[in-house]
């Protein structure tokens, strides 16, 4: 073994040094050497940051990782991204690559399979690839939306401010705040009418009701025939008593209707009144009592 000099080991253990370097540089990168791997190509019109060994997945699983990026020279405003993935992953035509940026500002490629289960590319094959940024990008539309908001949010809490520096915004919060506090009296007031005189005016309506429908049950038993004909009968002894008084042929008509019998009995109370009137001035001409015997005149 003259030729396993110093210098040869040397040499040799710096070559597997070498070796064991670029492989775990490799692994930790994603790149196993001694995997086998499937190779495609993404083309891009814009890749927005994305770097070599990026990951690449499919349904959220990482499947390979992005072996080299180059700018395609022959169609100028394209860039094309070489990627390995597992053996394994058969790609149906249909599909396509998406970058999609991460919120920490990474950018990751995700593989949109197709359903197409009959046909699928093969090992070299070029797959069209989009751009997407996701929520960066409708961020990124609304910045302009924002930009003209702006003044008119400005003069909005310019007003606002001026509402609230106004003294009555005061007075009106403390009315708010008696009106809230009558409105609970009002209210504590209602559940005690509600809770108390409802009930006691629903049991005398409850009673009235009941009084009503006994009258109507006695209402009911009237004779109202029997009671007519008495009424009739009542009304026709009126009619023959008037009939009378306004007759002449009875002594009750002749009073009423007669003014000879009226002017009589007015004479004779005329009469009644002088003789008595004469009587009390002049009691002597028709009474006369003696102790002695009577005396002539």
């Amino acid at each position: 073994m003259k030729y396993m000099t110093k210098e040869v080991k040397i040499g040799i253990a710096a070559i597997i040094a070498l070796c064991i370097l670029v492989y775990g540089i490799n692994y930790l990168k994603g790149i196993h050497l001694f995997k086998p791997a499937s190779y495609f190509y993404v083309q891009f019109q814009n890749i927005n940051g994305l770097t070599k060994s990026s990951p690449v997945y499919a349904d959220g699983y990482p499947v390979g990782i992005v072996r080299t990026l180059y700018y395609d020279y022959e169609h100028p405003g394209n860039v094309v991204a070489e990627i390995d993935v597992d053996p394994d992953l058969r790609i149906p035509k249909g599909s396509h690559a998406e970058l999609a940026a991460e919120m920490l500002g990474g950018v990751r490629m995700n593989l949109l399979l197709a359903n197409n289960p009959r046909e699928r590319h093969e090992i070299g094959d070029t797959i069209p690839g989009n751009l997407n940024n996701g929520m960066m990008e409708k961020l990124g539309n609304m910045v302009p939306q924002i930009e003209n908001m702006l003044p008119k949010l400005d003069s909005i809490l310019a007003s606002l401010n001026t509402l609230l520096a106004n003294q009555a915004i005061p007075a009106t919060l403390n009315n708010v705040q008696n009106l809230t506090a009558s409105l609970a009296v009002t209210s504590h007031q209602l559940e005690n009418l509600m809770s108390n005189d409802i009930p006691q005016l629903t049991s005398k309506l409850n009673t009235l009701g009941d009084n009503f429908i006994t009258m109507s049950d006695n209402l009911k038993q009237i004779d109202y025939a029997a009671s007519m004909q008495r009424i009739d009968s009542t009304l026709a002894n009126v009619k023959s008593l008037t009939d009378k008084l306004n007759s002449t042929d009875n002594t009750v008509g002749l009073l009423f209707n007669d003014p000879t019998l009226y002017n009589n009995l007015s004479t004779t109370t005329a009469n009644a009144a002088s003789l008595l009137e004469d009587l009390k001035n002049h009691p002597k001409r028709y009474v006369h009592f003696s102790l002695f015997g009577r005396k002539d005149k």
